[in-house]
């Protein structure tokens, strides 16, 4: 009863305006008009999947497209070609006759549209000024080149050199961009980049055979360990860390002294339209901001009121705040090394894998690994993510942090791993790519409310099938979901209500058991990252909304597994399109049943 009480009374304020407010979804009788549409469709998406392959070869080789060029085209020329390119579409787009199509194809529209309207956004409010936020940046990407190359012959050995001599130019111009940012003030905060530079350690030591890019020339068979390849190699590996190195002394001498005091995107040239479009790029819909910091608000205390009630059946002496504390301190309630969090989180894994059938029919073939943070991100990283396979003979890894051992707390792990893992990330984007019957665009999309929505429904799901031991654990999930639920508070706080970040930083110590050191990197993230964070607890509520109406308007022929294969049958989807799929799917019963 709970659940539909608070579908109910979000419902009205959630989700009324969509992005794209035509209705969508009845199937059209076959008609010629329905069988030229879907030719102009599928002719058109192939057209698009074919130009990004041969603009990002990043994304063609994660498709299994061989291409020998290293890295995409940053320059000026090359951001306005492609960005014309994308309006084009969008317009070829806008002339195919939508609602002559059948539903499968609407979506592959709608997507399509999602995805392009992307591209241009982010060109047009010039995002590339900005390639880095508080945890991440291009030379982390770049860093993980080494990690995909084997060299085994000499057309190796020279396209892996090629690669290398193509990195010092990619510095070049994101350091060009970045002062191009500074002129305007579309800079990140001084506040986020405290230590940003110590990441860039690793790869600036002059001896080359410690570069992480020399990796792939350790033991190369006796023809290729020549003179002549010798010295191309330290020419090429020298070149990668002379970037490194100039990188490091912008930050360190230019970019971070001049960077902005204040916290809010507001301030960067058209900030707050800047804002607003994130918005709806990351929920799907038209919520204000003052709407999504209201949902917010509420979603803290009903949760908080869920915490009382574990914190009163402990019998703790005290309030909530001082149980928090105890959390936060009592060594109890964490690993005393790395391994033993990477075994806790693999075990966890481990059993909630043993569940999955309770809960769905369709199961994705690819596996998953656990595994730590790469170091050189680890101390300004979050306490976990999912990171997907780059190509087909790989599997998805879920990263767990293993940095600052006594700031991830045990009782936190069981929703982390539920959310990154199974049946979170991984199952959600595993099955999504293995969908071949849908094109590319669906199956390479991540639609941010959609997939985090359905991470933080995972957590949840734990409940229903006893991952959580003993109430820490349970207190924990809570934890997570107030995390979430604060987000919404301190997001649009910080970006659009003038809140500094030590009232961020203080609301989020004050709702969640995550420790002091977790605050701190994510209220630095939702600051260099506008936006993001939204999306989870807005997707969340719409997937609790759906369940529930399904729950009562199918009654005992609600079949949980069912459900949940029909709410990822057609990969990440924006929520307005998932709410009709799952009003589709409840109608779809009840004439099966004759309900």
């Amino acid at each position: 009863m709970k659940l539909l009480a608070l579908a109910s009374t979000l419902s009205a304020v959630l989700f009324v305006s969509p992005i794209i407010s035509k209705p969508v979804f009845a199937d059209s009788q076959p008609t010629l008009a329905v069988s030229q549409a879907q030719s102009q469709l599928h002719q058109l998406l192939d057209e698009v999947w074919q130009y990004e392959l041969s603009q990002f070869p990043g994304l063609a080789r994660s498709k299994g497209v061989k291409t020998d060029v290293p890295f995409t085209d940053i320059s000026p020329a090359a951001l306005s070609t492609r960005n014309a390119k994308f309006k084009s579409f969008l317009s070829k787009l806008a002339q195919i006759d939508e609602q002559s199509l059948p539903s499968s194809d609407r979506i592959s529209l709608l997507m399509q549209q999602y995805r392009l309207n992307n591209y241009v956004s982010q060109y047009e409010f010039k995002e590339y000024r900005v390639p880095i936020t508080s945890e991440y940046g291009f030379h982390n990407s770049i860093a993980n080149v080494p990690g995909s190359v084997n060299i085994s012959d000499q057309a190796s050995f020279d396209k892996y050199l090629n690669t290398l001599r193509a990195i010092p130019a990619q510095f070049a111009q994101q350091i060009a961009y970045m002062k191009e940012g500074m002129e305007v003030g579309q800079v990140q905060p001084k506040a986020v980049l405290d230590g940003f530079e110590d990441a860039l350690v690793s790869y600036i030591d002059k001896d080359i055979s410690k570069s992480p890019f020399f990796k792939p020339f350790e033991n190369l068979s006796e023809d290729l360990d020549n003179a002549a390849n010798n010295t191309q190699l330290v020419t090429a590996v020298t070149g990668v860390t002379n970037a490194y190195q100039s990188f490091y002394d912008f930050l360190v001498k230019e970019y971070i002294p001049l960077a902005k005091d204040d916290i809010s995107v507001k301030t960067w040239p058209k900030g707050e339209a800047f804002y607003q479009n994130r918005m709806k790029h990351y929920t799907t819909t038209d919520l204000s901001a003052k709407q999504i910091h209201e949902i917010g608000l509420k979603e803290v205390a009903r949760i908080r009121s869920e915490m009382q009630t574990i914190v009163d059946e402990l019998k703790f002496d005290g309030d909530i705040n001082d149980f928090i504390q105890f959390l936060r301190t009592d060594p109890q309630f964490y690993a005393q090394t790395p391994e033993d969090l990477i075994i806790v989180a693999s075990y966890i894994s481990k059993k909630m894998d043993a569940q999955l059938p309770k809960l769905f029919k369709k199961l994705p073939r690819t596996p998953y690994g656990v595994a730590p943070v790469p170091d050189a991100i680890a101390p300004k990283y979050t306490t976990g993510r999912y990171i997907s396979p780059r190509r087909d003979d790989q599997p998805g890894y879920y990263w767990v942090n293993t940095y600052a051992l006594d700031k991830r707390p045990l009782y936190a792990l069981p929703a982390l791993t539920l959310h990154e893992a199974v049946p979170g990330h991984h199952l959600q984007i595993s099955l999504a790519a293995e969908m071949e019957d849908l094109p590319e665009v669906r199956r390479s999309t991540y639609i941010s409310a959609f997939g985090e929505g359905w991470g933080l429904y995972s957590e949840y799901l734990g409940l229903e099938v006893g991952i959580y031991d003993d109430p820490y654990d349970n207190f924990g999930r809570l934890s997570y979901e107030m995390w979430r639920a604060c987000r919404l508070v301190v997001d649009t706080g910080m970006h659009m209500f003038g809140w500094s970040r030590q009232k961020a930083l203080d609301y989020m110590l004050e709702n969640t058991a995550l420790s002091e050191h977790n605050v701190r990197t994510e209220i630095d993230r939702y600051i260099s990252w506008p936006a993001q964070a939204l999306s989870y607890k807005i997707g969340e509520i719409k997937i609790k909304e759906l369940r529930a109406l399904a729950e009562q308007e199918l009654g005992k022929h609600f079949d949980l597994r069912d459900f949940h294969d029909a709410l990822l049958a057609n990969g990440s989807v924006p929520l307005f399109v998932l709410e009709e799929n799952m009003q589709q799917f409840i109608a779809d019963v009840k004439e099966t049943h004759g309900i």
